[in-house]
């Protein structure tokens, strides 16, 4: 197991058990939770308080032909889905991730955002963005802020800023106090999964310019 340094914020765990956080933050979640023990241990405890709380809640009445309705659903193939993809042995993407990506990393179709950056966006709800990332060894991502959350979860290499150093399986918390130009160490690419519920603060004018073609 990885030696993870940086973790998940309460209130992000307790969002994830509750099911109220945006779909591109739970998959950023989910991802990190698989390759974390401190973080899968404290989420299941907060899923044992849900389940406290859900017991003391008074029943609710359904529709009389809801079972009926359910079962006529299934034999007819509605509630039928497509069955997921086989999972990739040894894959930098852990299993929550691999669903959405439907592919390794070779496999991908990276689009170019500037400075040698690529990214994936992958397809979520509306209410928040995830993209992967591919930031070349010794790449500065240009300095931005934030108009809202930014997670920012580490599947290969590392990246330093003026808070830390972020290596594999770290997750990195941004609001709109942090002001940073994240680097990607020397030696191998750093590959990240990035979520955000609201557009980037960059400083320079090229980066702004581009924002709107890059959606991020």
């Amino acid at each position: 197991m990885k030696q993870i340094k940086h973790h998940l914020t309460e209130p992000l765990l307790m969002g994830y058990a509750a099911g109220t956080l945006p779909e591109a933050f739970n998959l950023v979640v989910a991802t990190h939770i698989s390759m974390c023990d401190d973080c899968r241990a404290a989420l299941a405890e907060y899923e044992a308080v849900g389940g406290e709380v859900m017991a003391d809640v008074d029943p609710i009445d359904v529709a009389e032909d809801a079972l009926a309705a359910t079962m006529a659903m299934i034999e007819s193939g509605t509630l039928n889905e497509k069955p997921a993809p086989a999972r990739v042995k040894n894959s930098i993407f852990p299993g929550p991730l691999q669903d959405y990506v439907q592919g390794d990393l070779d496999s991908l179709k990276w689009r170019k955002v500037g400075g040698g950056v690529s990214q994936m966006i992958l397809p979520t709800s509306k209410d928040a963005s995830v993209r992967l990332l591919r930031i070349p060894a010794g790449t500065a991502v240009p300095d931005h802020g934030h108009r809202g959350t930014e997670l920012t979860l580490v599947l290969q290499g590392a990246f330093v800023d003026d808070e830390d150093r972020f290596a594999a399986g770290d997750v990195e918390v941004a609001n709109e106090d942090l002001q940073h130009t994240p680097v990607a160490e020397e030696g191998m690419d750093c590959i990240c999964l990035a979520a955000t519920d609201a557009p980037l603060k960059f400083s320079g004018l090229l980066p702004r310019i581009a924002q709107k073609f890059v959606r991020i």
